[in-house]
């Protein structure tokens, strides 16, 4: 059996047309539709967990949307349809902050259009052996972009989608059907600062060092708290700066796109479940803590697995903290995880991604479910070792081999040798 999966594709393709007053125009026309929106908005209050709040209700209604369109065509000169492409984009803003407002991450402030860009819809333009040609003025203007030549050409498929356009580029999607047969089985992993901790019962415990990864936002961190002090009073250090995030950026994208090819080929054929991981409720009041956070690129990392695999987001509530043999939950302190209760003694980050596969089936921690499971794995053994004084772990106690370590290096270096 297998199952149809829809995928997105987008490439980028340079241009060299002088569309600034075009996208200036978009971009003021997209805030009048967030401002009109946004004073039609009714704020319901709401008793939430003990406390009042304001609830946004955003107009909806084809009455509304209909005079919304009228007022905007009034002082519009290029195609009425980007009106339309600019409607829906403002309602996609406003429904977006409405999310993060209710999680407590925005404020009550209206949003700002500052980004310079242009959704094409696909009745604003053509595509025909190659060549794309968007209208900007109905019957007078319009923009051609061939892309028969393109590096993407011969490996484009499915139906072209919404185009984007801004200053430099034209982004192009592609949207097709993908067959996919049925997985091998999940692999979960545990989403840490310096690494990935993946676990199945049948592959074992394997760990990606993201310790390259750490390294070069820590590079590019220093080399900005250099220039950071003085950019202020000197503008040219400015460029500087974000010539430094740039290629902080690029090498980063780059290295995690490598990282998740190599996750994907390795374990092809099986569902990823990841930790949904939020940043924001990570920070506290230790600043190197939260820095480190900062650096952490679980969200990207997730993003780029997506389209290379199956993913499924995982509850990381309790997930280090929950003992993966028993139930409890205790406060691990270091590398080593202890049971208060059974006395398992394990890796930590192993114990993690042992609930994680127990949430993906949901099954719940227990003696007779754990030692299933580590029979089916090679990484543990029995050591025959004795109890600790004071402690009811069984007498014959499971301990941990060293995980699997899937090296970029190695992977690279085995790129580097195929024909």
């Amino acid at each position: 059996m297998s199952e149809s999966s829809y995928q997105v594709r987008s490439y980028k393709v340079k241009h060299n047309y002088d569309v600034k007053g075009f996208l200036e125009a978009y971009r003021w026309l997209l805030q009048r539709a967030i401002d009109k929106i946004w004073k039609n908005i009714t704020w319901n209050e709401r008793v939430i967990k003990n406390r009042r709040r304001l609830i946004p209700i955003i107009p909806k209604s084809n009455e509304f949307k209909r005079n919304l369109r009228n007022y905007l065509l009034g002082d519009w000169n290029f195609c009425a349809h980007y009106v339309d492409s600019a409607i829906k984009q403002a309602y996609s803003i406003l429904k977006s902050w409405r999310r993060n407002y209710l999680k407590g991450r925005r404020a009550r402030a209206k949003p700002v259009v500052k980004k310079k860009f242009v959704r094409v819809k696909e009745t604003l333009y053509s595509y025909r052996d190659g060549r794309i040609k968007i209208s900007i003025r109905p019957f007078e203007e319009h923009l051609v972009f061939d892309i028969s030549k393109a590096w993407f050409w011969s490996r484009t498929k499915g139906e072209m989608g919404e185009l984007i356009l801004n200053e430099k580029f034209l982004t192009i999607t592609f949207r097709f059907k993908q067959k996919t047969q049925n997985s091998k089985g999940v692999i979960v992993w545990d989403c840490n600062e310096r690494s990935l901790d993946g676990f199945n019962p049948e592959i074992g415990w394997v760990r990606v060092d993201l310790r390259k990864l750490f390294h070069i936002h820590r590079v590019y961190e220093l080399k900005r708290q250099r220039l950071q002090s003085k950019a202020s009073r000197k503008q040219s250090l400015r460029r500087v700066l974000e010539k430094y995030s740039r290629r902080e950026r690029n090498r980063v994208r780059d290295f995690i796109h490598k990282m998740t090819t190599m996750i994907a080929e390795a374990f092809r054929g099986y569902v990823h479940g990841f930790e949904d991981l939020n940043k924001e409720k990570m920070f506290r009041k230790s600043r190197n803590h939260n820095r480190n956070i900062a650096k952490s690129d679980w969200r990207t990392i997730i993003g780029l697995m997506s389209y290379k695999s199956r993913v499924r987001l995982l509850n990381p509530y309790n997930s280090t903290r929950r003992c993966s043999r028993c139930g409890m939950v205790n406060a691990p302190k270091g590398a080593l995880y202890e049971c208060k209760k059974c006395g398992l003694k394990i890796d930590r980050q192993l114990n993690a991604c042992v609930n994680l596969y127990l949430q993906v089936e949901g099954l719940s921690p227990s003696p007779k479910l754990f030692v299933g499971l580590v029979k089916r794995w090679g990484g543990f053994t029995l050591t025959g070792g004795e109890a600790d004084a004071g402690s009811n772990e069984p007498v014959r106690s499971f301990k941990a081999h060293e995980p699997q370590r899937l090296s970029m290096d190695q992977y690279l270096s085995i790129l580097s040798l195929e024909p």
